[in-house]
């Protein structure tokens, strides 16, 4: 299990506390620790478990699904497949085990000799080779020595190729952006490559430390003096949601303790979700890494924070289960809110101390 390392901002440099990760256990029964008292609720409950079952409907038969105006799309399929697993279920495990399976099938399909993971006629795939690569990171560290040797070889290439292809695209400002050339960047998705990168490291896949000194150098240098972070590091206003992904960029890329992450806490605190009156714009998108942020903080900013956000997600739910989301449609706004109700469940790697 990881162990998150406490240290002075300046003690150590990001590429050893993030070499320090360990590999993820093997299983997900191990892997699962206790939620603590209060943090779980008959309502959460039934939320995910009428959520879960509107998103099973969901699956083609190709084991994609559907992006609304983005079509079929892996990165809302390894969403899906996460939400699934946070869960407990996994490729011949579980009530869902199969639609897992058929989504890593999905995304196997998707992966090219490149290491790009994308879709035909992906518009903007970085974003969604980030997802993928994350989603893979996790399979493999939850399923591996359990699965069959020939679909565990084949989950290792594809994402070695894939952390492969993130390494060898940052920009020279240290971050990426839209597509897998280094010309480029922006704090959002910025915050999927290092997710990734962060997953496959915990899997025990070899990543280049460099590149998340360099990425921490970029993500800081897009903070405001609010506290929030901008779009880019050339300026621009702070945002709730891309203020969450900065702050959880720099929990993943091994800092616990700083300056930075203590102000856009504050920040996040002040203006976050649609109690405080913050913008509904990427909501979903916003409430997925604002979670992780509040949880890697810990202590009262969690204990704080998650029973209205709790409350506030599963008001949101429609009658038929799932949860929309004007920028990408329902199966995304689905998954993201399941991944982030199941969150204190602690089944995925990505999410445990």
């Amino acid at each position: 299990m990881i162990k998150p390392i406490k240290l002075a901002a300046a003690a150590l440099t990001i590429s050893a506390v993030f070499a320090a990760a360990q590999p993820a256990p093997a299983e997900a029964d191990s892997a699962q620790n206790s939620a603590a008292q209060g943090e779980m609720s008959p309502a959460l409950d039934a939320a995910v478990t009428r959520g879960l079952t509107f998103l099973a409907q969901a699956q083609d038969t190709d084991g994609s699904f559907d992006g609304g105006r983005f079509g079929k799309n892996v990165a809302i399929t390894a969403l899906a497949c996460l939400a699934f697993m946070a869960d407990g279920n996994l490729p011949g495990r579980g009530a869902y085990g199969d639609i897992v399976d058929r989504g890593l099938d999905f995304v196997l399909e998707n992966s090219t000799e490149s290491g790009l993971i994308a879709a035909e006629g992906a518009h903007g795939p970085m974003y969604g080779h980030g997802f993928a690569t994350l989603f893979l990171g996790e399979i493999y560290g939850m399923t591996l020595g359990t699965a069959d040797s020939a679909r565990s070889a084949r989950v290792h290439e594809a994402l070695v190729r894939a952390i492969r292809l993130i390494e060898r695209t940052q920009n020279e400002e240290g971050g990426w952006r839209y597509n897998p050339v280094p010309y480029d960047a922006d704090v959002s998705v910025t915050i999927c490559q290092v997710m990734a990168l962060r997953s496959a490291r915990n899997a025990g896949i070899e990543v280049d430390k460099t590149v998340i000194d360099r990425a921490v150098e970029y993500t800081r240098r897009c903070q405001n003096t609010d506290g929030g972070f901008r779009y880019q590091a050339d300026g621009g206003a702070s945002q709730w949601p891309r203020s969450a992904g900065g702050v959880a960029t720099l929990y993943y890329a091994g800092i616990y303790e700083d300056n930075a992450i203590n102000s856009g806490l504050l920040y996040l605190e002040r203006t976050a979700g649609a109690a405080s009156g913050g913008s509904r714009a990427h909501y979903a998108y916003g409430q997925y890494y604002l979670a992780q942020a509040m949880y890697l903080a810990g202590g009262q900013h969690w204990a704080k924070w998650w029973p209205n956000a709790r409350k506030e997600i599963i008001s949101e739910q429609q009658s038929d289960g799932g949860w929309e989301d004007r920028t990408a449609g329902v199966n995304y706004g689905t998954s993201m809110m399941l991944i982030v109700l199941q969150m204190p469940k602690r089944y995925l790697p990505i999410f445990q101390k």
